[in-house]
């Protein structure tokens, strides 16, 4: 009998290392920044609106985020916004571009029980030099068997990357912090969902649960997944 789950795919940002949590100290310096000009709320609605739009031109990440600050800053302050306050919104992304790993718990040991016995990817979005110093940071290069750097994550990008690299989206399961990116795609592709809820989650990553899904799994953290996998590999085999 051939196990029903031959590859692992994991998501980075959030599910391996602390990424949310940067964006938001980020996003308060904006708002300390702009504060003479509009309120804290309306600063982070006309800020999200801007990340909102800007998604098809820059993509995620950081560097997207700050063109959305200096964006938002201009229109807000209708163009009269300080180039002393542009400088910093500069800044402020290159620290964030710099800032170092900080990894989560059990996400090292997870990868390197799982990769014993499965293939396992790295499959995240954003900017790729920035996820390639971040992956390089954590020390966990070396256990993956392959690195995709996806402009999104869909059902099609799925299917192709587990065809790539394992036996197909129906023996692959994805493990990440985002259902709209990590769990729900993946099911469509005929794969495996697993939810590592984390406590931070940018506003255009929500989406409802799909509770009543057959390969659908909550994990409260990442200690609890080679379990959960070697079980539907017990009651899944074909």
């Amino acid at each position: 009998m051939a196990p029903m789950i031959t590859t692992i795919g994991f998501d980075a940002d959030d599910t391996l290392w602390q990424n949310e949590a940067f964006f938001r100290l980020t996003q308060d310096r904006f708002t300390s920044l702009l504060a003479d000009y509009a309120e804290t709320s309306h600063l982070h609605d006309r800020l999200l609106a801007a990340e909102r739009r800007n998604l098809g031109h820059y993509g995620f990440g950081v560097k997207g985020f700050t063109l959305s600050m200096i964006e938002t800053a201009i229109e807000v302050t209708e163009a009269r916004v300080p180039a002393s306050v542009i400088a910093e919104l500069i800044a402020a992304g290159r620290e964030m571009l710099a800032h170092p790993i900080e990894l989560l718990p059990h996400a090292a040991e997870a990868v390197a029980e799982l990769a014993r016995d499965h293939r396992v990817i790295l499959i995240t979005k954003g900017d790729l030099l920035d996820q390639e110093r971040k992956l390089a940071q954590s020390g966990l290069g070396d256990l993956f068997h392959a690195v995709e750097i996806v402009s999104d994550k869909t059902a099609r990008a799925y299917e192709t990357i587990f065809s790539r690299h394992g036996d197909g989206a129906c023996r692959a399961l994805m493990v990440g912090n985002s259902l709209k990116s990590d769990v729900i795609p993946v099911l469509d592709a005929g794969g495996w969902g697993a939810h590592v809820p984390h406590g931070l989650t940018w506003a255009l990553e929500h989406a409802e649960a799909p509770a009543h899904h057959p390969r659908f799994l909550t994990l409260s953290d990442l200690s609890e997944l080679a379990d959960k996998v070697e079980l539907i590999k017990a009651t899944h085999n074909i």
